[in-house]
């Protein structure tokens, strides 16, 4: 009896520092934000489900929010927040010194820490001859202490352009964000109707 006794003994003890030593392995927010740009290129055959750039989209405007409150809570003249500011950048397929200013202003006016986006969907519009894709998704803004600010409906217009050399990949790139969707004039002309 004494035997099997310091059997289990041994048995639990050995399960204990086993568990024990099992460590999680999971990269943390900020290390992914540290690593986040817009490097990654994703297969075209992957791309034929409105799923999946559902999926994409909202993975890219959750990184550029989060950069973009990151951003703000730093001093914005040290050199990671030149690094930071330079990643969201390269998010857009021709930023300029207005790029940003919209977000800027909403996130600073709101004292927003933390952003979490909610029922993304993409649409396609077409103005003349041209079709552009479209992002509306909802917005969450969290305080420091974590407690929601409210929830906002926003627009982004992206595009997808194709890597050079290759057919098969692409790039993915804002043209506008929280931007306003083209309005399109009404058909009806201007004078008496009945």
């Amino acid at each position: 009896m004494k035997r099997i006794n310091n059997f289990l003994i041994f048995s639990i003890l050995l399960l204990a520092f086993i568990s024990c030593n099992n460590k999680n392995t999971e990269v943390s927010d900020l290390d992914k934000l540290r690593n986040s740009n817009n490097t990654k290129t994703y297969p075209a055959v992957q791309m034929d489900s409105a799923q999946a750039i559902n999926v994409i989209t909202k993975q890219k405007v959750q990184e550029l929010l989060d950069l973009s409150t990151l951003y703000l809570t730093g001093n914005r003249n040290t050199e990671i927040d030149t690094v930071i500011y330079s990643q969201m950048q390269s998010y857009f397929h021709r930023p300029d010194s207005m790029t940003f200013k919209k977000l800027f202003r909403e996130l600073d006016s709101l004292k927003v820490k933390s952003v979490k986006v909610n029922n993304l969907e993409v649409y396609q519009d077409f103005y003349k001859e041209d079709t552009l894709d479209f992002a509306k998704f909802n917005v969450e803004y969290f305080d420091s202490k974590n407690k929601s600010l409210g929830s906002f409906e926003k627009n982004a217009q992206y595009i997808l352009v194709s890597t050079p050399n290759t057919k098969k990949e692409f790039k993915f790139f804002f043209l506008n964000f929280y931007s306003n969707p083209l309005l399109k004039k009404d058909s009806t002309s201007v004078g008496v109707t009945k």
